[in-house]
C-alpha cells in the first residue's frame, strides 16, 4: 500500500523538489510510525505546489492528503484541516484550525505527530473501509449543551447510545445574562469536533416567574424545521432579588462558606497576608484595628525561606515557574543564616537532609534549545529540571494535558495554549494546637503558601518599586524588562517593577493545599516519591485547629480551584456525586470552577464596597457591544465583570451607595504594540465599556446627578524617579527613538500588577493565582488555586470591620498613594471614591507630564481612559497612546489571534 501525501496544483503539474524540510520531516515520521502501512510497499511523500510563488509564504500548503481529509499549514502558523463527510446522498465539509501550533522544525513534538497521525488514520479508515490498528471504531456519542442565547453555560457527558439517550444530569447555573431563550443543543461527538443533531428552544419568559418548568421540547434542525425528535427538560429560575443572602455580607460567624464546592470551609485556621515579595522596615504607619491591635506587615519570601529551611520531612512546590538561581533573602538590613543560598541550593540541601522535596513545574512545550530553554513564556522549566537532575530533588515537568473528553482540536488548544498556573508551597512545621494552649507538640503540622507570587526571577520587589535605583544591588542579577525589544541591564533601566499578593495558611485548610498537590502529583507521576497518608500521620498531627473559636485572631478559610480531570486525580466520576460538590460536566470530563463561584458569591453578598487588584480584567462577553465582533465566537463567559456592574445597578435602584475599585496593569506584560497585547486591551476595553454602560443607564433611570466613575473606577500603577548621584551607569544605550529610549529619558514606567485579589467590605478576602479572565475562570483551561477567608470576630455587622483584612487594605492603599485620608476608612462613601479619583488623576498628570522635578509622590494612577456620562469609553484627551509608546490605549481588534488565546 502506498502511503502518499499530495498537494494539488491548479494545472495538475508535479513539482520536482520538496516543498519544505519541516513538512517532509513531519510526514516521514508519520509515515514510518503508521501501523496501517503494513504491506511492505514503498513509503513516499509526493508534493505539488498550490501556487508558483509559494516560497513567499511562511508555510507551504498541503492539500487533499486522502479522500475525506485535507491538511494545510495556515499562514498564521496553525494547521487547517478539512474533513469531508458523506451522509446519504449529501456531501459536506467540516473545517478545523489547530491554532498556533507553530510546526517549525524545532517544535514538532511527539504529541503533534500522534495527533496528526490519528487524523490520517481516520482518513485511511474511511478510504479503505477497514479498521486500522489502535483506532477505535466509530460510535454515536451524544452530548447536550445548554446556552443562554449565545452564551454556553453547561454541557452534559457523552453517552454511547444510538437512540433515546438519557443524561439525567443536574446543573446549578449562575446567570447574569439578558436573554430571550434557553437553548438545548444535541450533538454527536467525534475525534475532531462534533456534528449537530438539532436544537430545542425554551422562552425565558416561561421560567422568569420562578415556577418549575417540566416539559418536552421539539428538537429543530439548523433551518428551524422539526426533526420528529424531542428532549425532556426540567428548569427553575431563582431570582437573586429573592436570595436571603443578597447584600447581607458574611452576616454571622457561623457563615458556612461558598456552597457546593470540592473543599468545604475550615475553621480555626491562621492566615498571614503578604503585599509584594518583601516589605522594608518602617514601611507604613500604624493602622489601628479593633481590640487595640495594630496592623503589622509580614515578609513573604523571608517567611518562605524560613519555612523551607525548618522543614524536617516534606517540601512540596507547585509553580508556573520555579527558577533555581534566585535568592529569597536580599535585604542587607535583615540578614539570615543561610540567606545567601540560592533557591536551588536550599532545596538540594533539604533533600540531602532526607526531606522529601517534590516539585511540579509547568512544562512549557516551547522550552527548547532554539529559545535557550526559556520557552516563549520565559519559565526556565527545562533549565530547572536539568539543574535538579542527578540530585535527590524530585522535579517533574508537568504539561497541561487535555482531559479524555476533548476533541483533537481542543486537545491541541489545551496542550499549547494553557498552563498550570498554581503557585503553592507546602511544608511541615513546628507543631502546636489550640487545645494545648499553643503549646509545642512532639508532632509537626502542615502549613501552605498560596497566591500570585512564583518562586522565580523578576518577582522580588518592595513597596518602593524602583525603576533605576536598585540596578546595582538587589536587581543587579535579576533585571526584567520584557516590554522593550533588546532590553538588558547593560542598557539600563527602567526595569519593570512588580506588585503582587500572597498568603500563608495554617490549620485544617493547609491540608487542603496539601491534598491539591497530592492530587496533581498522582495524576502526573503516580504514588512514587511522595508520602502516603499513613506515612504522614507518623510525623504530622492530623488536621486540627490552630486557634480556638474564642481567639479573636482565628480565621475561617476555604480553598477554591479552577481545574479538571486532565490535571488532578480523585474527582468523582459519578455525575450525581460530582454535581453535589459543584463540579460540572464537560463531555467526558469533570471540571471544577469554584474560583469563579467564590467571586460570584462574594459579589452577591457584598453590602458596601469591593476592592480588586488583578493582572487581567476580561469577561462577560455576552454583554459586550457586538461592533466588529461576533460575541458568540469570543467565549469570555465568566460572570465577574457583569456581576460587579449589576451589583452597582441594583444598589442604585435601591437608593443605596456602592463602590467598586479595580487596579489593573497599564497594559498586559509584553511589547505594547504587539498584536497579542493589543487584542487583550481591546477585550478589556469592551468589558469596561459594558460595565460603565450598565451603571450609566441605572443613573439615568434613577435621575441622579452623578457620574459612572462615582461608583466604578479603574486604576493602574506607575512610578517616576529623578536621577540621583551615584546611580548605576549602563555601558550601553537603547536604540534611538525606541519605546525603551523614550522611557529611559522620561524616567517613568508602569508598575506591573500581578496580584489576584478581591476584598469585600473589609471582612472577606480572596487571594490566589486566578486572573479575572476566561483562562483562569473556565476550569478547563489554566489550572488555578485560591483561598477565601474571613475573621469571625471582625465582621461588618453593626459597625465597620476592623480586622486584619482592613489593615491589609489600608497598607495596600498607603503603598499605592503614600498618604492616608480619613475617608479611606469608609470606601463605600462618595467622598472616598472622589478622593481616590482626584489623587489618581493628579498623579497621572505628574506621571504623564513633560517635566520631572521630583519623584512621583505615589503610584496609583487613573487608568488612562475617558468615561462619558453615558457610559462610553474614549481616549483620555492627549493620550490616545500610552506614554513613551506608539501603542493605542484602547487596544486593537485582532483578525488573526483566536479569542481563546487572548481572553
Amino acid at each position: 500500500m502506498l502511503f502518499e501525501f499530495s498537494c494539488h496544483y491548479s494545472t495538475g503539474e508535479r513539482w520536482s523538489r520538496p516543498v519544505s524540510p519541516w513538512i517532509s520531516s513531519l510526514l516521514s515520521k508519520v509515515a514510518k510510525n503508521d501501523d496501517t502501512v503494513s504491506d511492505g510497499g514503498p513509503r513516499q511523500c509526493h508534493f505539488w505546489p498550490l501556487k508558483q510563488n509559494q516560497e513567499s509564504y511562511s508555510f507551504h500548503y498541503l492539500m487533499q492528503c486522502f479522500e475525506g481529509l485535507s491538511v494545510c499549514p495556515a499562514s498564521n502558523g496553525g494547521i487547517f484541516i478539512t474533513i469531508i463527510r458523506r451522509w446519504k446522498s449529501f456531501c459536506y465539509m467540516e473545517c478545523f484550525v489547530l491554532r498556533y501550533m507553530r510546526l517549525i522544525d524545532c517544535m514538532v513534538g511527539a504529541a503533534t505527530i500522534v495527533s496528526l497521525r490519528v487524523l490520517v488514520q481516520e482518513a485511511l479508515q474511511r478510504r479503505s473501509h477497514t479498521k486500522p490498528q489502535n483506532f477505535a471504531p466509530a460510535t454515536l456519542r451524544h452530548h447536550a449543551t445548554v446556552d443562554l442565547d449565545k452564551a454556553r453555560v453547561a454541557r452534559t457527558r457523552n453517552l454511547n447510545k444510538r437512540s433515546n439517550p438519557r443524561w439525567n444530569e443536574n446543573f446549578n447555573i449562575y446567570c447574569a445574562h439578558e436573554v430571550h431563550y434557553v437553548i438545548f443543543t444535541i450533538k454527536n461527538d467525534n475525534p475532531v469536533g462534533a456534528t449537530l443533531i438539532g436544537r430545542a428552544y425554551l422562552l425565558v419568559e416561561d421560567i422568569i416567574n420562578g415556577h418549575s418548568v417540566d416539559r418536552w421540547l421539539d428538537i429543530l434542525d439548523e433551518e428551524g424545521r422539526p426533526t420528529r425528535s424531542r428532549i425532556h427538560v426540567r428548569l427553575q429560575f431563582f431570582s437573586v432579588s429573592h436570595d436571603k443572602n443578597w447584600s447581607q455580607g458574611i452576616g454571622s460567624p457561623q457563615f458556612a462558606g461558598v456552597p457546593n464546592t470540592f473543599f468545604r470551609q475550615r475553621q480555626g485556621c491562621g492566615v498571614t497576608l503578604y503585599q509584594d515579595a518583601h516589605v522594608l522596615d518602617n514601611f507604613i504607619p500604624e493602622f489601628e484595628l479593633s481590640g487595640g491591635n495594630t496592623y503589622e506587615p509580614r515578609r513573604c519570601w523571608e517567611n518562605i525561606f524560613d519555612a523551607i529551611s525548618n522543614a524536617k520531612h516534606l517540601v512540596y512546590i507547585a509553580g508556573w515557574s520555579v527558577y533555581t538561581p534566585i535568592t529569597l533573602v536580599r535585604d542587607p538590613r535583615r540578614p539570615k543564616q543561610g540567606g545567601g543560598l540560592t533557591l536551588g541550593e536550599l532545596l538540594i540541601k533539604k533533600a540531602n537532609e532526607n526531606v522529601k522535596v517534590c516539585m511540579l513545574v509547568w512544562d512549557d512545550r516551547t522550552s527548547i534549545e532554539v529559545f535557550k530553554k526559556d520557552g516563549l513564556m520565559g519559565t526556565h522549566d527545562q533549565e530547572t529540571t536539568d539543574y535538579f537532575r542527578k540530585t535527590r530533588v524530585e522535579c517533574v515537568l508537568c504539561p497541561r494535558n487535555p482531559d479524555d473528553g476533548k476533541s483533537i482540536v481542543q486537545g491541541f488548544e489545551v496542550k499549547y495554549m494553557f498552563t498550570h498556573h498554581q503557585k503553592t508551597v507546602v511544608v511541615d512545621s513546628e507543631g502546636f494546637n489550640a487545645a494545648a494552649g499553643s503549646m509545642v507538640m512532639p508532632k509537626r503540622r502542615i502549613i501552605g503558601f498560596v497566591g500570585g507570587i512564583d518562586l522565580c526571577d523578576r518577582r522580588y520587589d518592595t513597596q518602593q518599586h524602583s525603576l533605576f535605583r536598585t540596578l546595582d544591588n538587589v536587581h543587579k542579577d535579576d533585571f526584567h524588562q520584557p516590554n522593550f525589544g533588546g532590553s538588558s541591564i547593560r542598557k539600563g533601566g527602567p526595569r519593570e517593577p512588580w506588585h503582587d499578593i500572597h498568603c500563608c495558611l495554617e490549620g485544617p485548610v493547609a491540608w487542603d493545599v496539601l491534598y491539591n498537590f497530592e492530587q496533581r502529583w498522582r495524576k502526573q507521576v503516580g504514588d512514587k516519591h511522595i508520602y502516603s497518608m499513613n506515612e504522614i500521620n507518623q510525623f504530622v498531627m492530623p488536621p486540627s485547629e490552630t486557634t480556638s473559636s474564642e481567639d479573636t485572631n482565628t480565621w475561617n478559610v476555604q480553598i477554591f480551584r479552577s481545574i479538571d480531570g486532565g490535571a488532578v486525580s480523585g474527582l468523582p466520576e459519578v455525575q450525581e456525586k460530582a454535581a453535589a460538590i459543584g463540579l460540572v460536566s464537560g463531555k467526558d470530563n469533570t471540571i471544577e470552577r469554584s474560583v469563579q463561584d467564590a467571586y460570584i458569591c462574594a459579589i452577591r453578598r457584598a453590602k458596601n464596597f469591593i476592592y480588586i487588584e488583578n493582572q487581567y480584567f476580561i469577561g462577560s462577553s455576552f454583554g459586550w457591544n457586538n461592533e466588529e465582533i461576533k460575541v458568540e465566537d469570543v467565549g469570555a463567559l465568566n460572570l465577574i465583570p457583569k456581576e460587579l456592574s449589576l451589583k452597582i445597578v441594583k444598589k442604585i435602584e435601591a437608593g443605596e451607595r456602592f463602590s467598586v475599585y479595580v487596579v489593573i496593569p497599564m497594559w498586559p506584560e509584553g511589547i505594547p504594540e504587539s498584536s497579542s497585547v493589543q487584542a487583550i486591551l481591546d477585550w478589556q476595553r469592551r468589558t469596561i465599556e459594558m460595565m460603565y454602560n450598565d451603571v450609566a443607564n441605572a443613573i439615568r433611570r434613577a435621575r441622579l446627578n452623578t457620574h459612572p466613575r462615582d461608583y466604578l473606577s479603574f486604576f493602574c500603577l506607575g512610578n517616576r524617579e529623578v536621577k540621583r548621584p551615584g546611580e548605576y551607569l549602563p555601558p550601553e544605550k537603547p536604540e534611538p527613538d525606541s519605546d525603551y529610549s523614550r522611557a529611559q529619558s522620561s524616567r517613568r514606567f508602569m508598575i506591573y500588577v500581578h496580584a489576584k485579589m478581591m476584598i469585600v467590605d473589609d471582612e472577606y478576602i480572596i487571594i490566589g493565582s486566578a486572573n479575572i479572565n476566561q483562562r483562569s475562570m473556565d476550569g478547563g483551561r489554566d489550572t488555578e488555586i485560591a483561598m477565601g477567608a474571613y475573621q469571625p470576630h471582625y465582621l461588618s455587622i453593626r459597625k465597620p470591620a476592623r480586622g486584619q483584612i482592613y489593615g491589609f487594605r489600608m497598607a495596600l492603599w498607603y503603598e499605592h498613594l503614600r498618604q492616608i485620608q480619613p475617608s479611606f476608612a469608609h470606601p463605600e462613601t462618595l467622598e472616598c471614591m472622589r478622593d481616590l479619583n482626584k489623587i489618581a488623576d493628579d498623579y497621572w498628570k505628574l506621571y504623564s507630564s513633560e517635566l520631572l522635578n521630583q519623584d512621583l509622590p505615589g503610584h496609583l494612577l487613573r487608568y488612562p481612559i475617558e468615561v462619558t456620562g453615558y457610559g462610553g469609553v474614549l481616549n483620555l484627551p492627549g493620550w490616545k497612546q500610552f506614554p513613551d509608546t506608539k501603542a493605542p490605549v484602547l487596544g486593537t481588534k485582532s483578525d488573526i489571534l483566536p479569542p481563546i488565546l487572548t481572553t
